[in-house]
Order: C-alpha cells, then structure tokens, then sequence
C-alpha cells in the first residue's frame, strides 16, 4: 500500500503566503514525477506545478508562474509547494499527484486534499 499525505492549506488574505506539502510512505516506490492539481468549485480540475524527481525540472502554469514554487525534499519523499502572492481566485481543493513505480509498475496516485481559501 503507497499513500501520498498532504498538509498545509488554510485560510488567508489576498496578498499572502501558504504552503502545502506532500509526502509519499508505504511500500517501497521510485518517483516519476509528483504534481499539484486544484478544483476550484464548479470548476475543472487543473494543473498547478510538477516536479520530476530525477531531473528536478519544473514546470507551472501561467496563472501561478512567479507566484508559487515546487521543490522536493528527497529524504523524505516529499514535495512542498509555496504560494506566494495569493489570489482570491487561488481558492480551491488542491490535490497532490504522484507518479509511482510499484513493482516495476507505473501508477498514479492521489492525496486526499487540501482546502486553500484566499479572502479578498
């Protein structure tokens, strides 16, 4: 069994900072890459940030860029992902995406996660 824990997430005011992390336990596991998703409500899900592990190559989108930041924490099998500068139109369920090889097998895997809210 492989579970990904996340923490963080909260209520704060436009203009502040949060930060989530991410943390990958169980069996034993290799890490493609890991990734932030949100859901805002009504909405789609959409992509926030990747990291790959092997490489730490990142990659955001737009409506993050310069704002928020992926890093990973390889000792412990966990990614942080700093919000800086936040939006009222940040608020949403962020949600931590990894990609797992179990068993020589690649498989997604999801946290359970996290409310942001950002007031105006």
């Amino acid at each position: 069994q492989v579970q990904l824990t996340e923490s963080g997430g909260g209520v704060v005011q436009a203009g502040g900072s949060l930060r989530l992390s991410c943390a990958a336990s169980g069996r034993p596991f290799s890490i493609n890459t890991m990734t932030w998703f949100r859901q805002a409500p009504g909405k789609e899900r959409e992509f926030v940030a990747l990291i790959n592990w092997s490489s730490g190559l990142t990659r955001y989108a737009d409506s993050v860029k310069g704002r928020f930041t992926i890093a990973k924490v390889d000792a412990k099998n966990m990614i942080d992902l700093q919000m800086d500068s936040l939006k009222p139109e940040d608020t949403a369920v962020y949600s931590c995406n990894a990609a797992l090889r179990v068993d020589g097998v690649l498989t997604p895997y999801w946290g359970q996660g996290t409310q942001v809210t950002v007031s105006s």
